[in-house]
């Protein structure tokens, strides 16, 4: 049985107060969970908007020693691709902060799909639940590389991350984390701008069971967008 998602809708004037109150929540979230527990465990989402997340972002202070960053997917591609979410987070974000090297997990995408999703699923058995997943959501209504059509991942027994085969959209060949490993999170939130995404909205919000309405974490998701898009 499909287990209903909860969605917290919350609409922005524009873009950039969108981006704002990303970074002050990523913030302020990765305060309260080394403020309680000694770590903040994020993962990162590619796109446009969250480029511009992770460049605010290199420019706030925070206890970069105690973040541990993970990605939402991967394309199998060269390490330095430009296309890589791993190399533009660097570029972006990642190497102007004093986040240590280790405390950096990417995804050995370059190795194929059904490797590097071994690999990747064998380094998060040892970590717990997510302080706070950031996804986008793509015009067919995927998110991470979860593709209408494609195995999500959502039941309780699915591997952590998945090989993805056949894309729909370049390359085919990709790694995600499942479904189910995605809503093992303390707080998820999803970025979406951009005129494209109105009918992938739309369809969401009728309750169709397109990807990102695959996310179930118990306490719902909170979705964050240009109030045009509602």
């Amino acid at each position: 049985m499909d287990v209903p998602q909860i969605c917290h809708w919350h609409g922005y004037e524009t873009t950039a107060a969108l981006e704002r109150s990303a970074v002050c929540a990523i913030l302020e979230t990765a305060e309260s969970a080394i403020r309680q527990r000694g770590d903040f465990h994020l993962v990162l989402a590619g796109g446009t908007t969250p480029r511009r997340v992770y460049a605010a972002l290199s420019q706030s202070p925070a206890n970069w020693g105690h973040w541990h960053i993970y990605f939402g997917d991967e394309r199998c591609l060269p390490p330095a691709h430009a296309e890589r979410n791993s190399q533009m987070a660097h570029e972006s974000w990642l190497t102007h902060v004093a986040i240590p090297a280790t405390n950096i997990h990417t995804i050995s995408a370059e190795l194929g799909a059904r490797e590097a999703a071994q690999r990747y699923a064998a380094k998060l058995a040892s970590v717990g639940e997510f302080d706070l997943v950031l996804l986008g959501l793509g015009e067919d209504g995927h998110t991470a590389s979860l593709f209408p059509g494609h195995e999500a991942g959502e039941a309780a027994d699915a591997p952590d991350a998945l090989a993805v085969f056949d894309a729909p959209k370049p390359p085919p060949e990709r790694v995600s984390l499942s479904a189910h490993r995605l809503s093992y999170a303390k707080r998820i939130v999803f970025l979406v701008t951009g005129a494209g995404k109105h009918p992938a909205v739309q369809a969401w919000r009728n309750g169709e069971l397109i990807p990102a309405a695959r996310i179930t974490p118990p306490q719902g998701v909170e979705i964050w967008l240009e109030q045009s898009l509602l």
